[in-house]
């Protein structure tokens, strides 16, 4: 994901402390408690005392389960899609950089981290070219994530024709709203081809996962209505951030009898929407064999906990593959690993991936629903930032994804409850200590 990171206003704190005549001791005592009310602040300010405690009535594999999630997270059900599961940059870039070479009417596009490099440089061409061609391009930049896209890729973009606007620029007396971010990604080319998945602009989603540098992460190309919705998840934070906006749909087009059930779930929470949530919170109460989750920056709440223990009890197996210390964001890795005692002692089975990053965001149930998308497994994903999911019922697609899932953990080490409780003690003072941020994570 690349986590979010306010920006550092500390030089300003200490200069206005040296003009206040404190002594460095009294400096550093006074910095301290700044931090701590801030941190504070913001903890309160996140806090979420409700426990969702959910069953699902209907299994995965049953005829009308996909209709029932669909109802309760109030999306619509669509058929006729494609789905083609990209594995790591080397087939991740090149498919969305053909597709938007393919333009004729229309890109749009929506990233949370568009950093200077090889690959922005590839992309801000790919955009600039579907704009002289006469394609309407229409960008949007997380203002947090994507702060350092930098002026040379603005500059050429906005030359070019293309309209790039920022998504929720926080000023300084809204502290809160840096919270608020928006984490979807999202391109869909003339209506008819969309992407998501976990990719965003950077050369670390280069290469095949073949060292530290060369993050792992999974993308999806989707021909089919659901594009159509990706693209209208686009327009409703375009709206949020362009002014004045006219967005440009097609017309539905209805595919009768090809394809899995698919549903578009999508998350605002400014607007106190929760949806995203509620899907995965019945992700696992419609696990009635399998649970199979990939996922970074695992952090669990009490309505996630709540439903992985119910689960194991049922007899689910429960496979969570997560990354390792190759991680772009260890004290969330520090917060993740708190939960580790608990879900192993249940009987859940934990692999860290080794390799490097491991950035995919997929879940499998029962090896027929398969979930994928921008949302991670962590409270910011799943009640703070803009999210976007897509749930199919497809019996192919998921054993696609699981042979994904199955070759990622032979690159990863399984925890065992007993070896991981002989963990070094400042390990475990660690983990208690950023486990106190979850609701941050």
């Amino acid at each position: 994901m690349g986590r979010d990171v306010a920006p550092d206003n500390s030089g300003l704190l200490i200069a206005q402390l040296r003009r206040m005549g404190l002594s460095p001791v009294r400096r550093a005592f006074a910095i301290l408690l700044s931090v701590a009310a801030i941190v504070t602040l913001l903890l309160m300010m996140v806090r979420d005392d409700v426990t969702l405690k959910i069953q699902s009535a209907h299994g995965a594999e049953e005829p009308d389960h996909a209709s029932y999630i669909a109802a309760i997270v109030g999306a619509d059900l669509s058929t006729g899609n494609r789905y083609e599961v990209l594995t790591n940059g080397d087939e991740i870039f090149p498919a969305m950089l053909a597709a938007i070479d393919s333009a004729q009417s229309r890109v749009v596009f929506e990233t949370y981290i568009y950093k200077p490099g090889e690959t922005a440089e590839r992309f801000t061409s790919a955009f600039v070219r579907a704009a002289r061609r006469g394609a309407v391009v229409k960008i949007i930049l997380d203002a947090v994530g994507a702060m350092n896209v930098g002026s040379e890729n603005l500059d050429r973009l906005r030359d070019a024709g293309a309209r790039v606007v920022w998504f929720n620029r926080p000023a300084w007396y809204e502290f809160r709203e840096l919270n608020y971010r928006t984490h979807r990604k999202i391109l869909v080319v003339d209506g008819q081809v969309g992407f998501t998945g976990g990719v965003s602009v950077g050369d670390e989603w280069m290469g095949d996962a073949q060292s530290s540098e060369h993050w792992r992460d999974t993308q999806i190309r989707i021909e089919g209505p659901v594009a159509r919705l990706l693209e209208a998840a686009f327009f409703e934070n375009f709206i949020e951030s362009a002014g004045e906006v006219m967005p440009v749909l097609d017309a539905p087009r209805e595919v009768a009898g090809e394809g899995g059930q698919s549903i578009v779930v999508r998350s605002s929470p400014t607007g106190g929407s929760n949806d995203v949530k509620r899907l995965y919170l019945l992700a696992v109460a419609s696990a009635r064999r399998t649970l199979d989750i990939a996922t970074p920056y695992f952090v669990p709440d009490d309505s996630s906990l709540w439903a992985l223990s119910r689960a194991i009890e049922r007899g689910v197996r429960i496979r969570i593959l997560v990354e390792s210390d190759e991680t772009d964001a260890m004290p969330v890795k520090y917060a993740s690993r708190h939960f580790y005692d608990r879900l192993l002692e249940q009987g859940a089975e934990i692999y860290e991936y080794q390799p490097t990053m491991m950035h995919a965001k997929v879940v499998v149930v029962d090896g027929i629903w398969s979930m994928f998308g921008s949302a991670n497994y962590d409270n910011r994903s799943l009640e703070l930032n803009d999210e976007l999911n897509v749930a199919v019922t497809d019996r192919q697609l998921a054993e696609r994804f699981l042979r994904d899932f199955e070759h990622d953990l032979t690159r990863s080490t399984r925890l065992e409850l007993n070896t991981w409780r002989q963990r070094p003690l400042l390990r475990k003072v660690r983990e208690v200590f950023w486990s106190a941020f979850a609701e941050v994570f």
